[in-house]
């Protein structure tokens, strides 16, 4: 079970951004893009406000930790 879901799948088709062309825009992989949305890999805080900037949502709505 993931620590955290995930919600970039659903900004980045907002956006009309392929896993590749986010990927390129924030400087990683394609498969870490995809690690991410399926809830595989816990992003830096780097990564995450540079994800955040490219499909224009707050990071509070891409990934949601639970309460422990």
């Amino acid at each position: 079970m993931p620590d955290f879901e995930c919600r970039l799948k659903k900004y980045r088709q907002w956006k009309e951004l392929t896993q590749e062309e986010l990927a390129q825009q924030v400087g990683v992989r394609r498969e870490t893009i995809m690690r991410l949305e399926k809830s595989q890999y816990n992003p830096s805080l780097k990564l995450a406000v540079d994800i955040s900037r490219a499909v224009g949502a707050p990071i509070e709505e891409l990934f949601i930790f639970p309460d422990s």
